[in-house]
């Protein structure tokens, strides 16, 4: 069984661009660099899956209802041609809340008594376990992404497919590779937030990494 974990394009929110108009994060938009990211990477895990002998005609994807992740599996679907496509919010991102499209630098400074409890819970027991104000935490998202490893056990038994697509963020794509190997809030501390579009396999219950970066 192949899962190729995978994070959006450069979006509007990872340039800054989303700072002044505040698009709620769920309608944040690719940029151009972005999209063409998400296109050249599509061509570049096609010949992945071609080398490697990869069936893709009984592959799904599975992806956020983000714009940025529609969008980015769109452009790599281009080139891998799926026609299965699918959607689960399990898959979001991690919901900032009250800090939703605002430059972390300013938290405090606009939400003092906020910033400051944050703050508390993060020094006092890890980021893994601080929850943003009116918002997740990591172990938040890791429990609801914990729900979609049933999905695709479904598919698998259910219907064959043992190919599967996911667009996700970077949060959600730690946590996830968090509950399916069983890692460690202490990984989770370690594990560095994949740039955009990079690709992360597991194939038959390993973990080979990010194969392309």
């Amino acid at each position: 069984m192949h899962i190729f974990l995978i994070r959006h394009g450069e979006s509007m929110a990872n340039t800054g661009e989303n700072y002044v108009p505040r698009i709620p994060d769920h309608a944040v938009s690719l940029t151009d660099n972005g999209k063409q990211q998400a296109f050249e990477n599509g061509k570049w895990l096609k010949e992945y899956c071609d080398r490697n002998g990869i069936d893709l005609n009984n592959a799904r994807i599975w992806r956020s209802p983000y714009l940025r992740t529609r969008q980015t599996s769109e452009e790599f679907n281009k080139s891998l041609g799926i026609t299965d496509i699918r959607e689960d919010i399990t898959l979001v991102e991690q919901q900032f809340g009250l800090f939703d499209s605002v430059p972390e630098e300013d938290w405090g400074k606009l939400f003092p008594a906020e910033f400051a409890e944050y703050s508390r819970q993060k020094n006092n027991f890890g980021k893994f376990y601080a929850r943003l104000p009116m918002g997740e935490s990591p172990f938040d998202v890791a429990i609801r992404v914990h729900q979609f490893t049933g999905t695709i056990y479904r598919d698998l038994e259910k219907h064959g497919v043992d190919t599967l697509f996911v667009f996700t963020h970077g949060t959600t794509l730690r946590t996830f590779l968090l509950r399916w190997f069983h890692y460690s809030p202490e990984w989770y501390h370690e594990e560095r937030n994949p740039k955009n579009c990079w690709i992360r396999e597991i194939k038959d219950g390993q973990d080979l990494g990010y194969i392309n970066k």
